[in-house]
C-alpha cells in the first residue's frame, strides 16, 4: 500500500502575474490587478461583509490575516462579523424574500446569463486572487472557477428544473400535482481549498429557485466570494437577496441557530459537518453536509503503465492533496515494485514553485499547521514502519524560502493501523 501527498497541476502557458488585492476607498470594491504587490502596502486592507446589497467595514476589532501561502505575505484582513452585523444580514436576507420569490424564473434565470458571462470576463483576475490566497497554480485556480461557472450555466435553466409533477386520476376523481417553492433564508459555509468553484455550487441555484442567501467564506482565502458578489450584483441581484458575513466557529453556530435560516450547504472536514449537522437539524434545518473521504487506488497487473501513472499522480497530488476526492492511498495487486520505481521516478519529474510561475506543477498548502500536519504524519509513518520512498519535507523553493511548499512524497509498506494512513 502506499500513500501519495502534496499536488500537481501544470501552467505551462500561463505568463507570471504579480497579483495584489486592495479596497478601493468606501465602495469597498475587493478585486485583484496588476498594481504594486500587496507587501508594499503598508496595512493590509480588510475585507468587508455585503449585507443588503452594500460592502460594509465590520466594526469588529478581532480580525484575522489571509496569509499567501508561497511568501506569508498578508494580502488581507477579515474582520470577525458581530453577532449584530450578522443579525443585520439574515434580516436583509428576510426582508428581500418576499419580493424576490415572486419575482419571475425568467427574471431569475437572466441574473444567472449575466452572471455566467461576468465570470467569464473577470475568470482571470479570480483565477490570480485564489492563488494569491489559497497557493494553488493558476491553470488549477483557472479549473477552480471554471467548474463553478459550469453550476451557473446549469441555474440559467432552472425553469424547466423547477417544473413540478401533474398526474390525474391517480383514484376515481383525485389528481395529485406537486409544487416546487422556495425555503426562504438559505446559508453556505465553505473550505478552503476551492474559494470559487464551492461558494458557486451554492448560491447561484439557490437564488435562482428563488431564496435568498448568507454567504460564510472560509477565513483563509474569502477574495473570491467577495468578487463573485461584485459581479453577481453587477448582473442585476437586488439587494438582499446574497449575503456575506465572516468568522469562525462563533459564526458557523449562529448560522445553526438562526431561526430564520431555513437551511444551510457545508463543505469541510467531518469533525465540522458532524457538528453543524446535528446542531442545525436539531433546530428543524434542511442540512446538506459535504464532509470529507479516503480515495483508495487499485492497481491490477494488466494495466496500462502509462495511463495508470498520469492517473495516479494527477490523483494524488493535485491541489496539494487538499480536496476532498484526493487519492491518497494506492493497492497493487501483485508484485508493486516495478510500480514503486516509476511512481517515484513520476512523481520526482514534478515541479514545485509558487502558483504563479507558469511552470509550476505543486503550489504549497495552504498554511503553516497543515504543513507541520503533513510532515508530523509522514514522521509518524517512518516510525511505525513504512518506507519512505520519496521525501519532501525539506524542499526549499528559491525566491520562497518561506513558503509553505511539500515536495512529493510516497510511502510504502503502509497498513491499516498506521496514523498517517487513517
Amino acid at each position: 500500500m502506499l500513500l501519495l501527498r502534496s499536488s500537481i497541476q501544470r501552467a505551462r502557458n500561463l505568463k507570471a502575474l504579480k497579483p495584489s488585492i486592495f479596497a478601493l476607498r468606501s465602495s469597498y470594491c475587493f478585486s485583484t490587478g496588476a498594481a504594486e504587490p500587496s507587501s508594499s502596502l503598508p496595512c493590509p486592507p480588510r475585507v468587508p461583509n455585503l449585507i443588503g446589497g452594500k460592502f460594509v467595514d465590520s466594526q469588529s476589532s478581532s480580525t484575522i490575516d489571509v496569509i499567501n501561502p508561497a511568501t506569508q505575505e498578508a494580502v488581507s484582513r477579515v474582520p470577525l462579523t458581530t453577532n449584530e452585523e450578522f443579525r443585520a444580514a439574515v434580516s436583509a436576507a428576510k426582508q428581500a424574500f418576499p419580493a424576490w420569490r415572486n419575482t419571475p424564473i425568467t427574471t431569475r434565470q437572466r441574473v444567472m446569463l449575466k452572471l455566467q458571462e461576468l465570470i467569464r470576463r473577470d475568470i482571470d483576475k479570480l483565477a490570480m486572487n485564489i492563488t494569491t490566497e489559497q497557493g494553488k497554480t493558476l491553470k488549477d485556480a483557472h479549473g477552480d472557477v471554471f467548474r463553478g461557472l459550469e453550476v451557473v450555466e446549469h441555474a440559467c435553466g432552472m425553469a424547466t428544473l423547477q417544473m413540478g409533477e401533474y398526474v390525474p386520476n391517480v383514484s376515481n376523481g383525485i389528481d395529485t400535482f406537486s409544487i416546487r417553492e422556495p425555503l426562504g433564508v438559505c446559508a453556505g459555509i465553505c473550505p478552503f481549498n476551492f474559494p470559487a468553484m464551492i461558494p458557486l455550487w451554492m448560491f447561484p441555484v439557490a437564488i435562482t429557485c428563488g431564496n435568498t442567501f448568507i454567504l460564510k467564506p472560509s477565513e483563509k482565502d474569502p477574495g473570491a466570494s467577495i468578487i463573485l458578489a461584485e459581479l453577481a450584483m453587477e448582473a442585476g441581484l437586488p439587494d438582499g437577496v446574497l449575503n456575506i458575513v465572516h468568522g469562525t466557529n462563533d459564526v458557523v453556530n449562529a448560522i445553526c441557530d438562526n431561526d430564520d435560516i431555513r437551511a444551510i450547504s457545508f463543505v469541510g472536514s467531518n469533525t465540522a459537518g458532524m457538528h453543524i449537522y446535528s446542531r442545525a437539524s436539531a433546530k428543524g434545518k434542511r442540512v446538506q453536509s459535504n464532509m470529507g473521504a479516503k480515495n483508495h487506488a487499485i492497481v491490477l497487473p494488466d494495466a496500462n503503465v502509462d495511463a495508470t501513472l498520469n492517473a495516479l499522480v494527477a490523483a494524488g497530488f493535485g491541489a496539494a492533496g487538499q480536496r476532498c476526492m484526493a487519492l491518497s492511498t494506492v493497492v497493487f495487486v501483485g508484485d508493486p515494485q516495478s510500480w514503486e520505481n516509476k511512481l517515484v521516478e513520476r512523481a520526482k519529474s514534478l515541479k514545485v514553485n509558487s502558483g504563479m510561475e507558469p511552470d509550476a506543477d505543486l503550489g504549497p498548502v495552504i498554511s503553516k499547521q497543515a504543513k507541520e500536519r503533513v510532515c508530523r504524519l509522514i514522521q509518524s509513518g517512518v516510525e511505525s514502519g513504512a518506507r519512505l520512498l520519496l521525501d519532501g519535507r525539506n524542499i526549499v523553493v528559491p525566491g520562497f524560502e518561506h513558503g509553505n511548499f511539500i515536495g512529493p512524497t510516497i510511502l510504502s509498506g503502509v497498513t491499516a493501523d498506521m496514523e498517517c494512513y487513517k
